[in-house]
């Protein structure tokens, strides 16, 4: 058995044991791994990450609120959270609120496991694989709060469909979060930035909070900078900051 953390709830690794998803598997784009990890990364993968890490029930959904011991008033949810350092900063200024973090390259994992134990943070879980079978398994109603941050653009047309701000998960992410949780986006291609307009002011499920280009071209106080941010600013491309808001579901 793994030594015990502190600040780590004991609960944490018993999800552990839930099956994978027996569905076929989709094709996925991107990189699983870079540049080979460091003896410390290695250690914290092999002994933090099974206690902070879920799979997926073998069938039908589950209730976020269940990976957690002490039950959070709110769960949010990073798609691709890269470096992490968004996700662990979010964390850490809301210890009330459980996090799921969903990322599949394997060094942004490790950065963000260095985060976790640095920090000592008790309220994040790793899903270290692609998003759409998660967001297939999540219940209804049961995401308070979406981010996707500088996503990959695939800018070239052919690849648009490999997007990931697109209609068919703007239609999961409808049914999966709460009346008035905020879907938060960030990018700075341009020409993602019009796609992500186009695909979610038509949506029926969201609509946009901030509608003047003075309003989301500056990050919020309450959204922590992250690496590609940085990266964007030094190389003279300025980010958008998108904030849309799921709409109260109708009552019949």
């Amino acid at each position: 058995m793994a030594e015990r953390l502190p600040w780590l709830p004991a609960f944490a690794g018993m999800t552990m044991a839930m099956a994978e998803p027996t569905t076929p598997r989709e094709l996925f784009y991107g990189r699983r791994r870079g540049r080979p990890l460091r003896a410390g990364q290695r250690e914290r993968q092999a002994s933090l990450l099974p206690r902070v890490s879920f799979a997926l029930p073998a069938s039908g959904g589950f209730d976020p609120h269940s990976l957690f011991e002490n039950t959070p008033c709110a769960i949010w949810l990073e798609i691709g959270f890269g470096g992490g350092e968004h996700l662990a900063a979010q964390a850490e200024r809301r210890p009330d609120i459980g996090f799921i973090g969903c990322e599949v390259f394997e060094n942004g994992v490790a950065k963000l496991l260095g985060e976790i134990e640095r920090r000592r943070l008790g309220n994040i879980r790793i899903f270290a694989n692609d998003a759409r079978p998660l967001l297939a398994a999540l219940a209804p109603c049961s995401i308070d709060r979406v981010f996707i941050l500088f996503p990959d653009p695939w800018p070239k047309a052919r690849h648009h469909k490999r997007r990931l701000v697109a209609t068919p998960t703007l239609d999961r992410l409808a049914e999966i979060m709460t009346d008035r949780a905020q879907l938060r986006l960030a990018t700075d291609d341009p020409g993602y930035l019009s796609w992500m307009l186009e695909c979610a002011t038509g949506h029926a499920g969201f609509a946009w909070i901030a509608r003047r280009p003075a309003d989301w071209r500056e990050r919020p106080a309450d959204w922590p900078a992250t690496r590609y941010e940085e990266k964007a600013r030094k190389a003279g491309r300025r980010p958008a900051f998108l904030l849309f808001e799921r709409r109260a579901r109708r009552i019949d």
